[in-house]
């Protein structure tokens, strides 16, 4: 019974449960960027260079009877994807960097100014008063 305790105390831990919910969004996330890759990016820009589908360039290395295609389309097209993931990644973590530095600063402000202003010096009684007169005095004289 220990393993099974010791699975369920890891399994429910915060880490890998974000762990888990991180690698479903990211691969929902994927889909999205492939889709947009795929559907919006690549035909304009297919047409621009000639109506080419990068998915279909490849080269037969083979022979007719045993043809062996080198798909290089196929890689362009995961390096197009990888490269707007990865711009997407950026300008998300740019963002969210920004919204949490604009949120430490209010909460700084209002911790500011929730902290009381500092009391204001008493008056000086009466003793102090003719000291300070006493003193100054006896600096003219010298």
């Amino acid at each position: 019974m220990g393993l099974l305790q010791e699975f369920k105390t890891f399994a429910l831990k915060g880490n890998v449960v974000d762990m888990a919910v991180g690698v479903i969004i990211g691969g929902a996330f994927g889909k999205i960027v492939t889709s947009l890759v795929n559907d919006v990016i690549m035909p304009p820009l297919g047409m621009l260079i000639g109506k080419v589908n990068f998915t279909d360039l490849a080269l037969n290395l083979g022979s007719e009877a045993e043809p062996v295609m080198w798909k290089y389309g196929a890689f362009l097209q995961q390096v197009f994807d990888f490269l707007i993931v990865a711009l997407c990644i950026f300008f998300l973590i740019k963002g969210i960097n920004r919204l949490s530095e604009l949120t430490k600063k209010k909460e700084a402000e209002e911790a500011a100014a929730a902290q009381p202003a500092p009391a204001p010096e008493p008056e000086p009684t009466k003793e102090e008063v003719l000291l300070t007169e006493i003193r100054d005095l006896l600096k003219e004289r010298k």
